[in-house]
Parts: structure tokens; C-alpha cells; sequence
């Protein structure tokens, strides 16, 4: 187990008191997880920013599969990108509507582009990117 730092924050009241309701709302036990996880995210964040990390991200997409060859659009585009296409999750949402889940891992440069190219085909209603990672290097 890595040795354990402690170190003091300095913060307007208000702030605190926010960030305590905050925290307490989203479940955790103590401003001390909260701060390292706030740490952890920004370490994705800079990770994320050098293009070329191994990192992971999911995308989510919904539409209509009555749309013309729009699943065959979608299934076409994440077979041209098998290399960096992990899984999919399809599900039925309606007698119309589908949600599609793309897991992608490889160079976060190049599965964010990926992720741009399936939710700007025409057709999707709605598609969110979500960026993670590995977890190498977030201790």
C-alpha cells in the first residue's frame, strides 16, 4: 500500500459547506475521497489531452432504427474501426427506437474521433461520448 500524505486545504466557508452538501449527496464518506477522486479526474483529464494515451471511452447512441440504413450505417462504420472497437450493447427501446453502446479502447485521439463519427451520422437523435481510462497511472 503506497504511504498515505496528508496535506491542508484552505477554503471559504461557503465553499466548504457546498462541497460537503455536494459530497454528501453523491454518497461519499469524507472530503478526503471526494478531493483524491476530483484528483483523479483531472489526471484523466491531462491524460486524455496528449492524443496519443491508450485509454478507453464509451459512446452512446439513440435512434430511430427505422431511419434508412442507418443501423447498417452504424454497423458498417464500427466494423471499419474493429481495431479499436471492443464491444457493442444494443437494446430495444421501443417498437422505433434503439440505444447502441460502443466500447472503444485505444489512442484517445483516435477513439474520441471515432465517437465524433458515430454520433454526427445522420440519423442519430442523440449520442454522448464518455472518456476514461485504463487506470494505468491514477493511483
Amino acid at each position: 500500500m503506497p504511504d498515505i500524505v496528508r496535506f491542508g486545504i484552505s477554503a471559504d466557508e461557503r465553499l466548504v459547506q457546498r462541497f460537503d452538501a455536494l459530497i454528501a449527496d453523491k454518497g461519499y464518506v469524507n472530503r478526503s475521497e471526494a478531493v483524491r477522486d476530483l484528483i483523479r479526474n483531472a489526471l484523466v483529464e491531462e491524460q486524455w489531452s496528449s492524443g496519443d494515451a491508450e485509454a478507453v471511452g464509451t459512446v452512446t447512441l439513440v435512434y430511430d432504427h427505422h431511419s434508412t440504413d442507418l443501423a447498417d450505417k452504424l454497423t458498417e462504420h464500427q466494423h471499419s474501426h474493429h481495431q479499436s472497437i471492443v464491444s457493442t450493447l444494443h437494446i430495444h427501446l421501443d417498437a422505433h427506437h434503439c440505444l447502441e453502446v460502443v466500447v472503444m479502447r485505444g489512442p484517445s485521439a483516435e477513439i474520441k474521433r471515432i465517437a465524433d463519427e458515430l454520433i454526427g451520422t445522420k440519423g442519430v437523435k442523440h449520442g454522448k461520448f464518455v472518456a476514461t481510462t485504463t487506470g494505468v497511472g491514477i493511483d
